[in-house]
């Protein structure tokens, strides 16, 4: 009967283990699908609590879902979440980094992971920038070719700043549809004088899959624009 338990719990310990998923928060619109670039907030813990990754404090994290470039338990957990969606996963080694580790997760570790979706930019969908006036401006609004001046602070959609001319206390001047990201230079069209937006450009119209500087690659980014002279 001993030898019976022993094998018993031997076999139970290499059994292969069960991937958990818990939605926190529904989100809204539609669902994510393989092929769709997704861009979430994460933070992963080993069962015992211990915290060995988090974007929180950094960039988010973009990935093309079902291509292979997360980990199987990322892959399969993160399907039919929406956008403002949150999730914990439970996943089990054999959807993780297995018996080789990595890092920190040690061999055969089983992972928590805390997720939220940021944003879904879906398989085969036109890019585009979507603006959000926050105050309204006077006079004239700025067309393509049109040189102006403006204050602005970039952040990751979770809020982190990467540049800000506010904090050098140096407005950019910039003649729109030249020198910049295509969706910034397309959050500028129709820019009024005094005028305040925020504008949110896809990685497709930011800098895209090579990324720059501090910017990850596939990263969505928002701006907050000010006019602040012609």
């Amino acid at each position: 009967m001993q030898a019976a338990a022993l094998l018993f719990a031997a076999l139970l310990a290499h059994a292969p283990g069960k991937l958990v998923i818990k939605d926190v928060a529904k989100g809204s619109g539609p669902a994510a699908m393989t092929g769709d670039l997704l861009t979430v907030e994460y933070t992963g813990t080993l069962l015992d609590g211990k915290k060995f990754d988090s974007s929180k404090g950094g960039a988010p994290f973009a990935f093309e879902l079902g291509a292979g470039q997360v980990i199987p338990g990322w892959d399969k957990g993160l399907l039919g979440m929406k956008a403002g969606g949150k999730r914990h996963l439970t996943i089990p080694s054999e959807m993780a980094y297995g018996d080789a580790g990595s890092g920190p997760i040690p061999p055969r570790a089983t992972l928590n992971f805390e997720l939220e979706l940021l944003r879904i930019d879906k398989k085969g969908a036109t890019p585009h920038v979507t603006i959000t006036t926050t105050k309204r401006g006077t006079g004239p609004g700025a067309k393509e070719g049109e040189s102006v001046v403006v204050h602005y602070r970039g952040t990751y959609l979770n809020g982190t700043q990467f540049d800000s001319s506010y904090d050098r206390h140096q407005p950019f001047a910039v003649t729109i549809g030249q020198g910049t990201i295509k969706g910034f230079g397309q959050g500028l069209v129709g820019i009024k004088m005094g005028e305040k937006r925020t504008v949110v450009i896809p990685s497709a119209l930011a800098y895209g899959p090579g990324g720059r500087g501090p910017v990850p690659a596939n990263m969505a980014l928002k701006f907050e624009l000010e006019r602040v002279a012609k």
